[in-house]
């Protein structure tokens, strides 16, 4: 594949998709960074070809926008003018509603393509620093269309990520991915960051193993990032910690009342439900 990419922030993600497309294609890269020394510093390490610019951000191909949210809107209406209309916009967003419904508008009005993406694939830290060429290999990118009767544009897709590796392509509805994404990632950050702050944290070691480690893995987030996640997919997170609240209190009262077969009926029922879910 010989494309020409355009990555918007070069961060973790934004630079891994540059990487991607260095290491596993022909294709040429622009990078751009609200902080300067981060775009010289990955042109300079061949992370990127040559800074995404005013004048060759019409040549891209494929524009991948890795911004936060409301960034990632304004960046797109503040360029809608000179992107490619042959060419396609991603973002790569953790939530989709505010990101799709605005900049599926921006794109009809102005006659360019945009396309929700959420790639399913991170780590516990930050920056361009701990970018890699393999961070998608194998990992399913959610797809959020501006329609769904189009049958080739998830091809098309596919076709523009290949260097990238991932592994399933899943298409949603911008609602869909949000409540589902509440579900297996936000409430994962939520919980791991609070259970971190039990005064025995301070004193685990010695006593911990697999469990408290994967309990506390995404407690080592990005606060800033995760903040506007969560107050933008505020509705779907507090219902899924209303559900979990509710859930904790039976099982707090089952030990407050001693009540054996109460508790071991909570347990064996969870024990189900995961081996319904995920298999055994």
């Amino acid at each position: 594949m010989k494309i020409t990419v355009g990555v918007v922030g070069l961060g973790l993600i934004g630079a891994s998709f540059a990487k991607a497309y260095k290491e596993n294609s022909e294709s040429t890269v622009y990078g751009w960074n609200r902080t300067n020394s981060t775009t010289q510093m990955a042109k300079m390490q061949g992370i990127i070809d040559d800074e995404l610019t005013d004048e060759n951000l019409g040549k891209c191909d494929l524009v991948i926008l890795s911004l936060y949210p409301e960034a990632t809107v304004k960046w797109v209406d503040e360029h809608k003018d000179l992107f490619n209309k042959d060419g396609v916009v991603i973002d790569a967003c953790g939530t989709k509603r505010l990101v799709c419904e605005k900049c599926f508008k921006i794109a009809e009005e102005t006659g360019f393509l945009f396309v929700g993406c959420h790639p399913m694939a991170g780590t516990k830290f930050s920056g361009m620093a701990y970018s890699k060429a393999d961070m998608y290999k194998g990992a399913p990118m959610v797809v959020v269309p501006p329609v769904f009767d189009d049958m080739f544009l998830l091809d098309r897709i596919k076709d523009l990520l290949e260097p990238c590796g991932f592994g399933s392509f899943h298409l949603a509805h911008a609602d869909e991915h949000d409540k589902m994404i509440a579900f297996t990632s936000q409430m994962a950050h939520l919980v791991s960051n609070a259970y971190i702050k039990s005064p025995s944290a301070r004193n685990h070691k010695g006593f911990s193993a697999g469990s408290y480690k994967d309990m506390t893995r995404v407690a080592w987030l990005n606060p800033t990032m995760w903040t506007q996640l969560f107050l933008e997919n505020k509705d779907n997170l507090i219902f899924e910690i209303d559900h979990l609240q509710e859930e904790l209190s039976k099982y707090k009262k089952a030990l407050e009342d001693d009540d054996f077969d109460g508790l071991r009926e909570l347990l064996d029922e969870g024990r189900k439900i995961k081996e319904e879910v995920d298999g055994i």
